[in-house]
């Protein structure tokens, strides 16, 4: 139980690939830009939208809506920080790199990038040049034309291949640096003590009686169950309660949306990204990158395997999975019981064979995770 007690978690580990991560400008700069509607297409939607303080940063619904619908459940963000992976398949490795692909997401904020720059010249001029220096002037239409970006949109693209390189490149790196920004802010949410955090503390101090003032019966059986007979901590492990892996666990595919095979295309997607730790635009050394310079590449078991979620405040944030396919606990519980083959790769899951009774003391459990007010 120590290891998933939230006092085991370690000091938050520096972000090579941001220098700005810690500066305490930035993370101002970002919280304000994190909740900044006009940073889309159609002036309603930001960061804050899905992401939403009083939901655990997540916003209950089975597809997250932008500009338009997803394909994927918005995952909370609390503790991200010490991910190396972020999206349910992982496409990005850097808190940064991950704010900069809703933005320039046609379904989600649904700009570009030189409709963002702009934005910065207008509203936060005097913020970000404290902080990352001097901005060229982007209110020159000729040469910095909204919109413009390296998207899959005929007319921004052309846009975009029309600027000069030199252009090119200082509207990127302030756009990166928006990123940057975010991720900053982002850095300071964490979940926040709860119910099995006092319980733990009370058994370490080998306070039986308060440890039993603390949970109820049920929540003490479901403990066992979750750490025994269920075998939850093969994934969700840790003070965070993830590995902060990818598993395919025969998660039902959903009739009308596009087939997502998870980490085996988003694993290519991160080799790929522009943003990605041993780009340009991140500050971090070759030697600095190791998950991505080792990351597995492919083989059957990325084929639908989704990122493991925290557990944490995970009683608050049905539905479930990574297109909202259960919208109980019990529905999650029942599809791991009957390990149902994946509709794609193999699954790892295999049957446990724990009845109602069980399943209602893992639900009483995993309440316990969530955060006290």
């Amino acid at each position: 139980m120590r290891t998933l007690w939230i006092e085991s978690l370690p000091a938050l580990p520096p972000d090579p690939s941001n220098q700005y991560a810690d500066d305490p400008r930035a993370v101002a700069l970002g919280a304000k830009l994190f909740s900044d509607i006009r940073f889309s297409s159609n002036g309603e939607v930001s960061c804050a939208n899905c992401h939403i303080a009083s939901k655990d940063f997540q916003d209950g619904l089975q597809l997250a809506q932008g500009v338009g619908t997803t394909d994927r459940r918005t995952m909370p963000i609390a503790g991200t920080a010490y991910s190396p992976w972020l999206f349910w398949d992982g496409r990005k490795d850097s808190q940064w790199a991950q704010a900069l692909g809703p933005l320039e997401n046609p379904v989600e904020h649904g700009g570009t990038r030189t409709f963002y720059v702009k934005l910065i010249l207008a509203h936060y001029k005097t913020e970000y040049e404290a902080l990352f220096g001097t901005l060229p002037d982007f209110s020159d239409e000729t040469r910095f034309p909204v919109p413009a970006a390296p998207i899959d949109d005929e007319v921004a693209a052309a846009n975009w291949s029309g600027m000069s390189q030199e252009d090119r490149e200082a509207v990127t790196l302030a756009y990166v640096n928006i990123g940057k920004a975010i991720a900053a802010f982002e850095r300071t949410i964490m979940p926040r003590t709860s119910l099995f955090d006092l319980y733990v503390e009370a058994v370490l101090a080998n306070d039986i009686s308060a440890a039993r003032d603390i949970f109820t019966a049920d929540e003490e059986a479901g403990l066992k169950l979750f750490l025994n007979e269920a075998n939850c901590t093969r994934c969700h492990n840790g003070p965070l309660l993830t590995d902060n892996d990818f598993h395919n666990t025969g998660v039902p595919a959903v009739a009308d949306l596009p087939e997502d095979t998870g980490r085996a295309r988003g694993a290519q997607q991160v080799l790929a990204d522009e943003f990605n730790c041993l780009s340009k635009y991140s500050d971090a050394a070759p030697e600095d990158c190791k998950e991505l310079r080792f990351m597995l590449v492919e083989g059957e078991e990325l084929e639908r395997a989704f990122k493991t979620p925290s557990l944490r405040d995970v009683a608050n944030r049905a539905p479930f999975m990574h297109a909202g396919q259960f919208w109980t606990l019990d529905e999650v519980l029942m599809h791991y019981n009957h390990a149902p083959a994946a509709p794609d790769g193999h699954s790892e899951l295999e049957m446990l064979h724990i009845n109602k009774e069980q399943r209602d003391m893992i639900i009483a459990f995993l309440k316990t995770l969530s955060s006290i007010p």
